[in-house]
C-alpha cells in the first residue's frame, strides 16, 4: 500500500513540474489533426465512463438471459390486459404486498418506529433507486455510497500510519476533516516546515507551544496534523510544565527531508470517487417510478419540504404574468436543488436502460455511455427527447446547460429499420432485469 501513496505523490509532483513549465498556454493540436469525429462515430474520451470488462456468459448465463426475455415478453402481454377482471387482481396483488410488507417491517421494528420503518419500505418500493453509489480504484473494486467510502477511505489511510506516517498524514489531512480545515491546517504546517527548511539552526523555529492559540486552533485538533509533525521530526515534550512539540532532524521518517515532505504536503488532495451508472433494465411497469432518492439532491429534507410549502403557498401568484428574467431565475433556483441526474434511454421493444450521472457530465458521455451497454457497439443510433434532436455542438454541453435534470428519458433510434424487436443491449444486461 505504501507504494501506492509514493506513486500517487510522485505522478502529482510530475503534474506541478508540468503545469509550471507550460504555464497558461492552454491545450494545444496539431494543424493536421483530423477533424472531431461525427455523432455515430465517436470515440470515448479519457475521462468518461467506461464500463469494466465482463467475462464471457456461459451457456448457464445465456440460458437466463432468454429466460429473462421471456419473461419481459410474457409480462409485456400482461401488461395491457384492461379488463375489469385483470384490473382488480392486480390491485388485490399490490394491496396485498404492501400489507405483507408493512407487517414484515413492523415486525422487525420496536414500538413506535414499526410505524416508521413500515412507511420507509412503501416509500422505497416508488423509488426510481435506491441511491447514488461510487467506486474508489485506489482503495478497492466495492461500489458504495458516499458515506460508506469516507469511512472506508478513512480505514485505510490509518492502516498506512505505521509505515508511511507523514505521506499518509497529507491525505489524511486533506480526506478526514472539512475543506475549510484542511486548507487552514495546510496553510500553518508549511508555514511550520519553511521556517525550518530556511531557519534550520534557530531555536525558536524549532518548537511548538501546544497551547498557542493559532496551533490549537487550526492544527491541534485536525485530524492528520499531529501524525504529520511527528512523521517530519516533531515530538512532544515537557519545558516548564507547558506542553511543547520540539523538532530533531534524527527524528524524521526514514528516507525522507523537510522540502519532500513541504512538496507532499502542498500538493496532496482528497481521494477521488468515481461515480458509478448504477446500471438498471427496466420494464414499462418498473420505469413508472420516478421518484428520487435524497442522495441525487444538494440541500436536506427539510429544506425540500419548505421549498414544498412554498411553491403551494405561491400557486395563486403563479398565475401572473411573470418576466422572462423572474421566470429565468425560478428556474435556475430550481436546478440548482440537485448534484446527479437520472437518465433513462427507451428502447424500441419497450425496454429501458438506466444510469445515474452528474448533473455537470457532458450530453456526449451519455451517448458513450448507451453505446458501451449495447450488444452491437459498432451500431449507429441518435437519441431523442420529446421528438426533437441534437446537434454535434450539443455533446460537449452539460446536462445543467441542457436542462436535462433531475430525470429525464430518450428514445433510442437505430439507423437501422425495422428492428422493434431486436434486443440491442448486451446479453448480461439483460439479466438485471428484476421481475414485477
Amino acid at each position: 500500500m505504501s507504494n501506492r501513496i509514493r506513486k500517487f505523490f510522485s505522478r502529482k509532483k510530475e503534474e506541478a513540474k508540468f503545469k509550471l513549465k507550460v504555464g497558461n498556454i492552454g491545450t494545444g493540436h496539431q494543424l493536421n489533426a483530423p477533424s472531431a469525429p461525427s455523432s455515430s462515430n465517436r470515440q470515448p474520451p479519457k475521462d468518461v465512463y467506461i464500463p469494466p470488462k465482463r467475462q464471457e456468459l456461459s451457456n448457464e448465463a445465456k440460458a437466463a438471459a432468454a429466460a429473462a426475455l421471456a419473461r419481459v415478453e410474457k409480462k409485456d402481454n400482461k401488461e395491457f390486459n384492461t379488463s375489469l377482471a385483470a384490473i382488480k387482481a392486480q390491485a388485490k396483488r399490490e394491496l396485498e404486498a404492501e400489507r405483507k410488507l408493512k407487517e414484515e417491517a413492523a415486525a422487525g421494528a420496536a414500538g413506535g418506529g414499526a410505524a416508521e420503518a413500515a412507511k420507509e419500505v412503501v416509500e422505497n418500493k416508488n423509488l426510481a433507486c435506491h441511491g447514488v453509489f461510487f467506486r474508489c480504484p485506489m482503495i478497492g473494486e466495492e461500489i458504495l455510497p458516499k458515506k460508506e467510502w469516507k469511512i472506508k477511505i478513512k480505514e485505510f489511510l490509518y492502516q498506512q500510519l505505521e509505515q508511511e506516517r507523514a505521506l499518509t498524514a497529507c491525505l489524511i489531512i486533506y480526506n478526514c476533516n472539512t475543506k475549510e480545515k484542511a486548507e487552514d491546517c495546510v496553510a500553518t504546517l508549511s508555514k511550520y516546515i519553511e521556517n525550518l527548511i530556511n531557519h534550520p539552526d534557530e531555536e525558536k523555529y524549532c518548537k511548538i507551544r501546544m497551547t498557542n492559540r493559532i496551533f490549537c486552533e487550526k492544527v491541534r485538533y485536525v485530524e492528520g496534523a499531529l501524525d504529520f509533525l511527528n512523521g517530519a521530526g516533531f515530538r512532544e515534550q515537557e519545558i516548564d510544565n507547558e506542553p511543547f512539540l520540539l523538532w530533531c532532524k534524527d527524528n524524521l521518517d526514514p528516507d525522507m527531508e523537510l522540502p519532500v515532505l513541504l512538496d507532499a504536503l502542498q500538493n496532496a488532495e482528497p481521494i477521488l470517487l468515481e461515480l458509478d451508472r448504477n446500471i438498471q433494465v427496466l420494464l414499462p411497469m418498473q420505469a413508472k417510478r420516478t421518484e428520487l432518492p435524497m442522495d441525487f439532491f444538494r440541500i436536506t429534507p427539510e429544506e425540500i419540504k419548505r421549498e414544498q410549502q412554498l411553491r403551494s403557498e405561491a400557486i395563486e401568484s403563479a398565475q401572473i404574468l411573470k418576466t422572462k428574467a423572474m421566470r429565468e431565475r425560478e428556474e435556475q433556483r430550481n436546478l440548482r436543488m440537485y448534484r446527479f441526474a437520472l437518465i433513462r434511454i427507451k428502447f424500441p421493444n419497450g425496454i429501458y436502460l438506466q444510469g445515474t450521472f452528474n448533473v455537470y457530465e457532458k450530453l456526449g458521455d451519455i451517448y458513450q455511455f448507451v453505446q458501451s451497454c449495447l450488444a452491437d457497439e459498432a451500431l449507429e443510433f441518435n437519441l431523442t427527447l420529446s421528438g426533437s434532436q441534437f446537434s454535434d455542438q450539443d455533446m460537449d454541453k452539460s446536462l445543467y446547460d441542457l436542462r436535462l435534470i433531475p430525470s429525464v428519458m430518450f428514445l433510442f433510434i437505430a439507423s437501422t429499420t425495422n428492428v422493434s424487436d431486436e434486443n440491442f443491449l448486451k446479453e448480461d444486461l439483460l439479466m438485471l432485469i428484476q421481475p414485477m
